[in-house]
């Protein structure tokens, strides 16, 4: 069956451009299509020991020919399908991931086949079966059931299954393509019924695009110049280490030039936190923790701090972003790889491994753009405090959006200068009790009600322990609670811990939704100029551009925030702005 006929036939089931198409890949086996309407297979090997690269090369072509005629919303069941069709060389254009809707419907991280079914479905996740030896319950709903057929007659799904068995019978992927489709149709009937969010499907779109892009960056890594990257990580540790006592004698010069600033007769191990404080009492210095904010305040303090900054500085390289690092992480061609996901089981922050999320501002020079290439680096601006204006309707914060830096009419409305402003308006978000921010806050309340209202009220339902949903949807789960105990004060303060998540959470769980409408938007609208996102950063994009593409894309990526923001906030007066600039090389960027 080839790319046509396989059209006509999708055609004949009635999948129309831009509807859902259930996809599923079974290596050396075929492509599972499914559409409301029904499902088949295409088979992609012609034989059982087909060459893996036909197979590819089959399945990248049928996909791609597919998303070219009729631009379907792909549903997979999670990122991994579409981790394969990158590396087959295939990028669709849009998806309906289910595991991603999965944890925006339900909150958490968990989002397996199994526990996505029994979800939908007001299953017990308890009693998902699992794989393992046979007992009397199970072996008598076995008895009953067909092998065939992935549903039990509990209305589990079959754990082997749910564990892959499907991908050992081509007759078996389209039953578990059209799966795939059954749970899309069902999680969109739960997220209409979120009548208090009306943003909730838009934001699964996004949301599971989003995917698409993390499976991109997964595969395409972040350009790196390693001869750089090697100098840098030398000039905090040294060089390569031949064996493991070079490696040792380096630490020990680390360590020396701490502690010779300490008096005759200290001795102590740098790398424990209690030894440090010790240390410093010994200096005369006390403080309740070795926080590294507490410690910049103590520079003057003592020789001995200043050295100690840098020895963590030099340590953060040598043990988490030094030679083995770059080893296990950079490949050949100079790409800094890990994996991706486009939310973290909390409030929804895209998140990646391998040191991208964390990679310290002394090794950023770098990451250089490759020849013929420059970086196209975004960064947007007082983000949380736009959310809030926007998330909460406050007529009064959103005006101050209007202004290129927003703390400004915040303090005049406040009557206090800026930096003021500013401490008052985060720590606010951030549930601080102490200091500024809850000074001014009776002035806050008055200026900006609906705003402080929101957040207070979200902060009321975190002591509680009620549930909460960002903007878009996203389900906030605690933890239970329980009585006060025996410690009254402690339970006042694990309550008013939560308190301060669930203030936090609603503003960066909505930032963070924002920002990935932002990014899926440049994705797809610079794609043509060559231009790839390779970076996601909390609040930050970083976009590889062939150099005569520069400008344009920088002009474009602003296009995008403001066609992203009328999306997410249809109606919203808020305005939203952010810094972006053109570099050769990530440390360019100011700040």
């Amino acid at each position: 069956m080839d790319v046509d006929e396989v059209t006509e036939r999708l055609a004949r089931l009635g999948a129309e451009r831009g509807a859902l198409l259930g996809l599923v890949v079974a290596d050396g086996l075929a492509v599972g299509l499914a559409t409301e309407s029904g499902a088949f297979a295409v088979e992609t090997t012609a034989a059982a020991d087909a060459a893996a690269e036909l197979v590819a090369d089959t399945a990248a072509e049928l996909v791609a020919h597919l998303d070219a005629v009729l631009r379907p919303r792909w549903v997979l069941w999670s990122q991994e399908t579409a981790l394969a069709l990158v590396a087959g060389g295939v990028r669709v254009a849009t998806a309906w991931d289910l595991a991603a809707v999965h944890r925006l419907l339900f909150g958490g991280w968990r989002a397996d086949p199994a526990r996505i079914w029994a979800r939908l479905h007001d299953l017990a996740t308890a009693d998902i079966p699992a794989l393992g030896p046979v007992d009397l319950f199970s072996q008598q709903v076995e008895d009953d059931d067909d092998p065939e057929e992935p549903v039990r007659p509990d209305g589990h799904l079959r754990p082997d299954w749910a564990g892959g068995a499907w991908a050992e019978d081509p007759a078996r992927v389209p039953r578990w393509a059209e799966l795939a489709v059954t749970a899309a149709r069902l999680q969109g009937e739960r997220l209409d019924a979120l009548l208090e969010h009306p943003a909730a499907t838009r934001t699964a779109r996004s949301e599971s695009t989003a995917e698409l892009l993390c499976a991109e960056l997964a595969v395409d890594g972040l350009p790196v110049d390693r001869p750089v990257a090697e100098a840098l990580v030398g000039a905090y540790i040294g060089p390569r280490p031949r064996t493991e006592a070079e490696a040792a004698e380096q630490r020990a010069r680390r360590d020396a030039e701490v502690l010779r600033h300490l008096p005759a007769g200290g001795t102590f191990d740098l790398r424990s936190p209690g030894q440090v404080r010790s240390l410093l009492r010994f200096v005369g210095i006390e403080v309740p923790d070795t926080r590294a904010w507490r410690l910049e305040q103590l520079r003057d303090a003592h020789p001995v701090v200043e050295a100690l900054l840098a020895w963590r500085k030099a340590e953060r390289v040598a043990t988490t972003y030094g030679y083995g690092w770059l080893d296990e992480h950079v490949g050949p061609d100079g790409r800094l790889r890990g994996e991706w996901s486009g939310a973290d089981g909390a409030a929804g922050r895209m998140t990646a491994s391998a040191g991208l999320h964390n990679l310290p501002a002394d090794l950023r020079p770098a990451v250089v753009a490759e020849p013929g290439h420059v970086f196209v680096r975004a960064d947007l601006g007082q983000i949380e405090p736009r959310v809030l204006a926007a998330v909460s309707g406050d007529a009064a914060l959103a005006r101050a959006t209007q202004d290129d830096d927003l703390y400004q009419p915040v303090a005049r409305q406040l009557g206090v200068d800026r930096p003021t402003a500013k401490v008052a308006v985060l720590g606010t978000m951030y549930g601080q009790t102490t200091g500024l921010g809850a000074q001014l806050l009776p002035r806050l309340r008055t200026s900006y009600p609906v705003a402080m209202g929101m957040l207070e009220e979200a902060d009321r339902s975190g002591q509680a322990g009620r549930e909460l949903r960002t903007y878009g949807g996203r389900l906030i789960r605690f933890g239970p609670v329980t009585g006060d105990g025996p410690d009254e004060r402690v339970a006042r303060s694990r309550a008013a811990a939560r308190g301060r998540y669930g203030r936090n959470a609603l503003i960066q769980g909505a930032a963070a939704e924002l920002f990935k409408v932002w990014a899926v938007t440049v994705r797809a609208r610079s794609a043509d100029l060559g231009a790839r996102i390779v970076l996601c950063l909390h609040d930050e994009l970083l976009v590889h551009v062939p150099v005569d593409a520069g400008d344009e894309v920088a002009d474009l990526v602003e296009r995008c925030l403001q066609e992203s923001a009328r999306r997410w906030a249809p109606g919203t007066a808020v305005r939203f702005v952010a810094d972006i600039a053109v570099m050769p090389r990530w440390s360019d960027a100011k700040g």
